[in-house]
């Protein structure tokens, strides 16, 4: 899978809220850099994050297998 999950539940809510924010205050202020706040809202919806991929970084919780 090319867009593995690296990005958990609380690091995608925040990312959506402020990237909602940001993408508002570019409406409000009627500037062209509210659409960076695109930026975090994709990453957060898809749980994934390019960035964190190339750090090797991942806020997902870890697999746990259990033993039968």
């Amino acid at each position: 899978m090319i867009l593995k999950k690296n990005v958990g539940y609380l690091d995608s809510i925040i990312r959506v809220t402020l990237g909602a924010l940001i993408v508002g205050a570019g409406l409000y202020f009627d500037s062209f850099w509210g659409f960076l706040g695109l930026i975090p809202v994709f990453s957060g919806a898809v749980s994934f994050c390019p960035v964190y991929r190339l750090l090797n970084i991942e806020t997902t919780k870890p697999n746990i297998e259990r033993a039968n």
